[in-house]
């Protein structure tokens, strides 16, 4: 039977997390030079164009359709044939299976335009479009299926990610990890000025973000309930404790805070709650957001000491956020939380943090290798980086004809 308050509350959630992909854009936009920022928000504000068609197409079937093996879904449902009004037998069960279909969509957009934020500046936006296109059908779609498809051999196994933090985060911090590997640091990295350029619009970005955060997580109990409200309250507490986190380190350590620092925190900390949203304390979620704080300024105040070119800190924040997210799910779970859920090591299951290592093992090793084979074989055959000279006159112009800031 529909209920129709679940529904509405999944519409409104689905909502949200469409909203963090503009969010992400003005997020990215804000962090790079003037000269890119026409061509950095595109990038992210087209998957939801592209990824939309995927996953109509191809995406949603692949995903969620009856299971193959463990391994995919079959194409039963491709061009969404039988996914219509009536609730799914196997997914949310009190709402439209197009309302599960549509919310599920809004995460498959956001993955791809994650991973642009590794390597700003400087591709090409044909190719890129290939390989978001190809990423998602090769990495998205399985992981997805293994971790959340009915029949997917993660889930099976007793793998948990409540929101996405395997699913989403590690797959596009490997991905982010992969591409910069292949496709090198950015024009004069290292003795050129790199300072974003409108830090306010990144800071607007980053509550765009945390407002969408809140469909994403608590969403992702699928119903109006008890869950969703554990996951919401938790969403909330994990953002202040990394932002709370990273403030503190860079004043300690720097002598000032940063609007940066205090916005990266934050992302930080609510990649980081992601996968054990649904599952945990409000006392944990302060636990988590707090190491995700401190782990996640140490990860990228590392790679601007080692000279690795993440442009916008995807695998420092999200990679490591979701992996860490992941593990600290494996201590701090608790059935006396959420019963659908399991014990951690805290409450006396260490096996479940061995299950939950297994998973990050899993999708980490096959998100880098699928993502640096497509980097490679994109780029041998297209060409994802920009000529120099064009990377001296910047995206907006090269890739776009347009400019930001007509003066």
């Amino acid at each position: 039977m529909i209920n129709t308050g679940d529904t509405a509350f999944i519409l409104a959630a689905a909502g949200l997390v469409l909203l963090m992909t503009p969010g992400l854009a003005l997020f990215y936009g804000g962090m790079v030079r003037s000269k890119n920022v026409l061509g950095t928000i595109l990038q992210s504000f087209i998957m939801i164009s592209l990824i939309t068609i995927e996953w109509i197409y191809l995406g949603y079937s692949m995903s969620f359709g009856p299971d193959v093996g463990g391994f995919i879904g079959d194409l039963s449902w491709f061009a969404l044939v039988g996914v219509g009004t009536a609730p799914s037998p196997d997914y949310a069960t009190t709402i439209p299976h197009v309302v599960f279909m549509i919310f599920q969509c809004m995460f498959a957009i956001i993955t791809p335009a994650l991973i642009t934020g590794a390597f700003a500046e400087r591709v090409r936006f044909a190719p890129f479009l290939v390989f978001s296109l190809a990423w998602a059908i090769l990495v998205y779609n399985p992981v997805c299926h293994w971790v959340w498809g009915v029949g997917g051999w993660l889930g099976a196994r007793g793998v948990l990610d409540f929101a996405g933090g395997l699913v989403v985060h590690l797959t596009c911090g490997m991905a982010a990890l992969a591409a910069v590997m292949v496709i090198g640091p950015r024009k004069n990295y290292g003795r050129a000025n790199f300072m974003p350029h409108n830090l306010t619009m990144t800071l607007l970005g980053t509550g765009l973000l945390w407002f969408g955060w809140f469909g994403f997580n608590a969403g992702s109990a699928l119903a109006a309930n008890e869950v969703a409200a554990t996951a919401f309250v938790a969403t909330h507490i994990g953002g202040m404790a990394g932002m709370a986190m990273w403030t503190a380190m860079e004043w300690w350590r720097d002598g000032k805070p940063t609007t940066l620092g205090a916005a990266s925190g934050a992302i930080s900390g609510l990649a980081t709650i992601t996968p054990a949203a649904g599952f945990i304390s409000p006392n944990s979620a302060v636990i988590i957001g707090l190491v995700a704080g401190l782990c996640c300024y140490l990860a990228v105040s590392f790679k601007n000491r080692a000279g690795f070119d993440d442009s916008l800190d995807v695998v420092g924040i999200h990679g490591l956020g979701g992996l860490m997210g992941t593990i600290c799910l494996g201590i701090f779970a608790s059935k006396a939380v959420n019963p659908g859920g399991a014990d951690g090591l805290l409450a006396g299951n260490a096996a479940f943090l061995g299950t939950q290592l297994f998973g990050i093992l899993v999708v980490g090793i096959y998100a880098f290798v699928v993502s640096w084979v497509l980097c490679k074989l994109i780029d041998m055959m297209m060409g994802m980086r920009m000529a120099t000279d064009y990377e001296t006159i910047g995206l907006d112009q090269a890739e776009h004809s347009e400019s930001a800031y007509n003066t």
